[in-house]
């Protein structure tokens, strides 16, 4: 035991490195700050004058949205504080029972940027997101366009930083994770792990570099593409049924030879995903396993490889530290592989923390989060498999 709990210290530390390595990859929103994207958005980067409104907007923000009401209201606050004239703002209302255009119609203090689109009734084999994010893009007029989660808030200067970034990428997507508000303790424990498993096990540079659909990652709240590109993959249609449709557009991105761009954009976009626990758990056992391909083998693998890495270490410290003075010989020598195992691990999470915008006082409880993450990713598979499904804002999916 004691020449594995090294063989894990040793495996943590080549992690570690390859985390501080792999973040350092990961690009600013804005590059430089050019000044491109403030130029373009106002319409005077081949001097001519501002567009006047009622013309073509150049950026269109879409914003698909079921039972929002309470955060459709910050999110085009945040949107339209953006002054350009040639920006369009659509909601789609996806059937919702609370007031969502209500709050809308009242956030935008009638801005003519905004228009509001009531959703049909989706039909067979669509998921109830991409079929809004669908009838979105049948309306959207910009030549880029955003599609923006109504959880998610934009900061100053984000939509002039996004569009730098475009600009100089020309066409393809742009993505990034926001920066996590969290409440409950197990937002806390399990929302910033998202960023976590990308730093430990996604080469961010592939993301831009490498034409293989296998080196992707993509966060729905924040996903900034070329229209034409958009039109090239077949759009949400493509893949109408699949539960995690952000990863299925950045890979529909690269599989038409496109480029992505998974950007820091955390200083420019905010977001709370979840409000409680129960959102956590039913949000999480949704994507989980879906996100995996359904591929039971790899789940159990990944699951497997996590409580070996930042399970077994500190269960073996708080072990020997029970046992001192009542076990044999041999406990002293496991303190010192755990407990370098149990602060490897630490120091992973608290380097993605501090990149991700996280608080640094949670690196020490990984291991509850990855406990956290077996029992929801457990729960997931067990919901494929039993036939029973998952719910998701009063909707059922297989």
């Amino acid at each position: 035991m004691v020449l594995f709990l090294w063989a894990i210290a040793l495996a943590l530390v080549i992690q570690l490195m390859f985390v501080l390595w792999n973040l350092a990859q990961l690009p600013g929103l804005g590059g430089d700050r050019s000044g491109s994207g403030h130029r373009w958005l106002n319409g005077d980067d081949s001097g001519n004058a501002e567009k006047q409104p009622g013309s073509t907007p150049r950026l269109s923000i879409l914003i698909p949205a079921r039972d929002e009401a309470g955060n459709i209201g910050p999110c085009l606050r945040s949107v339209l504080a953006e002054s350009s004239p040639n920006i369009e703002v659509l909601v789609c209302d996806d059937h919702s029972t609370d007031g969502t255009t209500e709050a809308a119609q009242a956030a935008a203090a009638d801005d003519p940027r905004l228009q509001i689109l009531h959703s049909v009734t989706a039909p067979a084999g669509w998921t109830g997101k991409s079929h809004a994010c669908h009838q979105l893009a049948q309306k959207a007029r910009g030549e880029w366009w955003l599609f923006l989660d109504a959880d998610a808030r934009l900061g100053p200067g984000a939509l002039e930083a996004a569009m730098d970034t475009a600009l100089a990428q020309k066409r393809g997507l742009i993505t990034g994770f926001p920066r996590q508000e969290t409440g409950t303790w197990l937002e806390r424990l399990m929302v910033p792990l998202m960023t976590f498993t990308i730093a430990c096990h996604l080469p961010i540079r592939l993301v831009r570099h490498s034409a293989n659909p296998i080196f992707v990652a993509a966060h729905g709240a924040f996903m900034l593409i070329h229209a034409d590109s958009y039109r090239a993959t077949g759009g949400h249609e493509a893949f109408k049924s699949h539960l995690v449709d952000d990863m299925q557009l950045a890979r529909a991105v690269k599989q038409a030879g496109l480029p992505v761009t998974l950007a820091n954009i955390h200083p420019y976009v905010s977001m709370r995903m979840y409000q409680d626990a129960s959102g956590v758990w039913n949000g999480y056992k949704k994507n989980i396993f879906a996100g995996m391909g359904r591929n039971s083998l790899l789940l159990a693998a990944v699951l497997a490889l996590y409580s070996f890495m930042y399970i077994l270490p500190p269960m073996m410290l708080l072990l020997v530290l029970l046992m001192v003075g009542f076990a044999s010989a041999s406990v002293p020598g496991l303190l010192l592989p755990s407990l370098a195992g149990t602060l490897i691990g630490a120091a992973i999470k608290l380097a993605v923390d501090r990149s991700s915008g996280q608080p640094l006082r949670m690196a020490m409880l990984l291991p509850a989060g990855i406990m956290a993450l077996i029992a929801i990713a457990t729960a997931s598979w067990h919901a494929s498999f039993s036939g029973k499904g998952y719910w998701w804002k009063g909707r059922r999916y297989s």
